[in-house]
């Protein structure tokens, strides 16, 4: 059971479809205005905007590339603008080029760690700053297993998102003493993920159908589900999770392959 969240404002990037949708709708049904971020589709966003201001929240849209230090300070100077403060701020957007290390670019590189991680840190400057004024807050990003795991194709990906879990680490030592907990969810493979990055390997029907196999839950996990789990985190039941990442995968990365 979640914290009633009313009156907090929070901010989730990339919230124009999947995971970031689901999070910032789970938001304002309970209460909180919410701060839309996306930078290419802005149809989308626009209508995650709309659907809080349908749950009678305050919605602001804002086109921003996280990964740009200007982009990433005017999103939290309109923030600052518009609301005066910030209480929760989700780092979800990602990005990221898919191909074997051996064929890695710089380009991609420095694109992928900018939106994935860099902007973890600067936002969490930024974000810190604006939850002293309304007595602290919360963070939390949106890891993956590609982290921790080898995966196809994942390497700079991976390389970033173990880059966020290490600073999801240091931040939350430094920031709790002001109030601010500093957490990150790593789910498996949720639906809207499935289709969209994996595709291109096949059937989709067989790709999920080849999934769901390999989870002992036997199901995949929603975006709504990942949404329950990253609210939790910033709710006062867990005042004392402190710099650590929740796996959310029905079990996905426990068994050793067969």
């Amino acid at each position: 059971m979640t914290d009633n969240f009313e009156n907090k404002i929070a901010l989730v990037t990339g919230s124009g479809r999947g995971i970031g949708k689901a999070i910032a709708l789970h938001f304002a049904r309970h209460g909180a205005d919410v701060v839309v971020n996306y930078f290419r589709n802005r149809i989308p966003a626009e209508e995650t905007a709309q659907e809080v201001e349908k749950l009678g929240r305050k919605a602001l849209l804002v086109k921003a590339d996280v990964g740009d230090l200007d982009d990433l300070n005017r999103l939290f100077d309109e923030t600052e603008n518009r609301f005066g403060g910030l209480d929760i701020f989700i780092h979800n957007a990602a990005s990221g080029y898919n191909r074997p290390a051996m064929e890695q670019k710089p380009k991609g590189w420095e694109w992928t760690m900018n939106i994935n991680a860099r902007s973890l840190l600067f936002g969490a400057q930024r974000a810190a700053a604006l939850m002293e004024k309304r007595g602290g807050g919360k963070i939390v990003s949106i890891s993956s297993a590609g982290s921790v795991r080898v995966l196809p194709d994942y390497v700079v990906v991976g390389a970033s998102k173990a880059a966020l879990e290490a600073l999801t680490r240091y931040l939350g030592v430094e920031l709790i003493s002001r109030g601010i907990n500093v957490n990150a969810v790593s789910p498996g493979v949720v639906e809207t993920e499935a289709l969209n990055h994996f595709a291109s390997m096949g059937g989709q029907e067989n790709i999920l159908r080849g999934f769901v196999e390999q989870v002992p839950a036997g199901r995949l996990i929603t975006p709504e589900e990942v949404a329950e789990v990253t609210a939790f985190l910033c709710t006062s039941a867990a005042a004392m999770i402190v710099g650590q990442t929740l796996v959310v995968d029905g079990g996905y990365t426990l068994p050793i392959p067969k």
